[in-house]
């Protein structure tokens, strides 16, 4: 957690600045990466294999403790998990896709859901309009008024 914090202000500082990560910087980021899963794998197979609760053989693979299956992800994942380093154009965090999803919770939870299919779609194309009108800085109040086609058309020449 630490590494990647001090990788997104490293990142953030070049932004401000107007330049790329060196090189060598990533290499070191990339390389402090590996070596902090290696410590995390070898902590996890040093450890006794959990028990199941009924003590009879079971199929399939053995369980894992969290932390291992988070270490598994963050190795497979090691491209997607860096790509911040090397494209401005990925952000560090998916908040953004979080908060994009919250109203739809918020909906759900006031109102107890939608009374049918057609109006939850309808719910999430107005937000998904809303949410990517104020990404474009665009007035929400004209988006929303205007003609779907020629919003449709607006869109594909971004």
């Amino acid at each position: 957690q630490r590494l990647l914090r001090r990788a997104c202000h490293a990142v953030n500082l070049a932004k401000e600045r107007g330049v790329w990560l060196k090189p060598p910087l990533i290499e070191l980021l990339h390389r402090s990466y590996d070596r902090i899963l290696q410590e995390g794998f070898a902590f996890h197979e040093a450890q006794p294999p959990l028990v199941r609760a009924s003590e009879r053989k079971r199929r399939g693979r053995q369980r894992r403790r969290t932390g291992h299956n988070l270490l598994l992800r963050l190795s497979e994942r090691r491209q997607d998990v860096l790509r911040f380093l090397t494209d401005a154009d990925v952000p560090f965090t998916n908040n953004q896709a979080e908060r994009d999803g919250r109203m739809m919770k918020v909906k759900q939870k006031i109102s107890g859901g939608f009374r049918s299919e057609e109006g939850a779609n309808i719910f999430v194309t107005i937000r998904s309009l809303i949410s990517t009108a104020k990404k474009q800085g665009w007035n929400i109040l004209e988006t929303l008024s205007t003609d779907p086609t020629a919003l449709i058309r607006s869109l594909r020449a971004i």
